[in-house]
């Protein structure tokens, strides 16, 4: 084992990931950020970092070549270790920068299948996890057989856009065609898929060496696509532990992960319980800890700190030595969250002994709860969601929002 510090690029578009590039530099490691110039007023967690670069636009705005010839400044007087992305937009620039600068870990064919929807659906439906039909809108004729052959309603998809921004629900083959024009050269960053009414669950989890070392299923209790696209309440709870869906989860969350060549890291990854068969759908995955403070409510019910542990799996493959994962906690969590029409929402009326967590965002009003009992969770997640609908929810301007997931 290898006990000398070692450097760490972490690269983050959006405010997040402090819990892991703290714990990264309590290990003993120097950790750099690369984030975008309109977060610099953010509170990162300066206090663990050697520097902080920023790059102009944000996205998939940022220069490349710059942020390319940047790093390999940086790497002229220090050792890199490892390159860490910390949100869905910045996989292709870590993957970008390994793949030039010749440094371990996913490059840029593997990091597709956690970025690009279409690559995702291809590779998971060759390595027989079942999806729901979907075509690319590469070809008219094979869009119009996707059409002809499998039943509406449908949705277009972006293939690169971070949770349910940009979905088109079209209900037949002349709305989905007239959709497809008005994309126009742009429809090759689409793909059209089959919606499958049903329940949507999220599995977050931790991989090391190839297999999923934890992983805590959660079901929606109404998706990121209804919250987008009508406003509402976030609500997600892990469900019962043993439960039918959980082994069902856990099985297809292992083959997805084995199929996309996963390594070591954290995931986010879900799948739709169809309502018609009763089937498990894969519907996306990603190479981070799950947003809209998932990390916090799987925190909440087993005490493991998805971003702190993700982080303690870098160092021990940094250093050489084995990695443990902490004794899991066995109890239930949920959390509610909707925008609100108040820049910080008083939340003291929710005092229930189960709160354990207030979300710290503006325009903002949601909570996690806590129980050992899995039906006093979601009990608390109901009465919350009225009393937040009447109170505080509101379609606030968009440029007051950050994203719920």
């Amino acid at each position: 084992m290898n006990t000398a510090s070692k450097t760490f690029i972490c690269v983050s578009n959006f405010f997040k990931g402090g819990d892991f590039m703290s714990q990264l530099n309590k290990l003993g490691n120097k950790v750099y950020l690369i984030t975008s110039e309109k977060l610099k007023d953010k509170p990162w967690p300066h206090e663990h970092l050697e520097e902080i670069f920023y790059m102009s636009g944000q996205d998939l705005d940022w220069n490349l070549e710059h942020l390319l010839l940047g790093v390999a400044d940086l790497m002229k007087s220090n050792k890199i270790e490892s390159i860490i992305a910390l949100d869905d937009y910045d996989v292709e620039k870590a993957t970008f920068l390994r793949e030039n600068l010749r440094i371990p870990g996913m490059g840029q064919t593997t990091g597709r299948y956690f970025r690009d929807k279409l690559a995702m659906r291809m590779r998971a439906k060759a390595a027989g996890v079942l999806v729901p039909e979907f075509s690319a809108l590469f070809n008219d004729e094979e869009i119009n057989h996707f059409a002809d052959n499998v039943a509406a309603p449908w949705v277009l998809k972006p293939r690169s856009e971070a949770s349910a921004n940009g979905i088109i629900k079209v209900h037949d083959k002349e709305n989905l065609w007239k959709h497809i024009h008005e994309l126009g050269e742009n429809r090759i960053r689409y793909l059209v898929e089959q919606f499958k009414p049903g329940d949507v669950y999220h599995a977050d989890g931790l991989n090391l060496g190839g297999k999923a070392i934890s992983c805590t299923v959660s079901k929606y209790l109404a998706t990121p696509m209804e919250i987008s696209q009508g406003g509402g309440i976030f609500r997600s709870a892990n469900v019962p532990y043993g439960s039918d869906d959980d082994k069902a989860i856990q099985k297809a969350n292992t083959e997805v992960m084995k199929a996309f060549g996963m390594k070591d890291g954290a995931t986010h990854t879900e799948f739709i319980k169809n309502r018609e068969d009763g089937e498990i759908y894969f519907l996306e995955t990603s190479s981070r800890v799950g947003g809209a403070h998932l990390a916090e409510m799987v925190e909440a019910a087993t005490g493991i700190n998805l971003w702190g542990e993700w982080a303690k799996i870098e160092d021990s493959i940094a250093k050489g030595y084995t990695y443990k994962l902490p004794k899991k906690r066995k109890e239930y969590a949920g959390i509610v969250l909707t925008l609100s029409k108040f820049e910080k929402p008083d939340l003291s009326s929710f005092d229930d002994e189960e709160v354990c967590f207030r979300v710290p965002l503006d325009y903002h009003a949601g909570m996690i709860v806590r129980s050992k009992k899995h039906a006093r969770v979601r009990e608390l997640l109901d009465e919350y969601a009225e009393r937040l609908t009447s109170d505080f929810s509101t379609t606030a301007d968009p440029e007051k929002l950050t994203k719920l997931h």
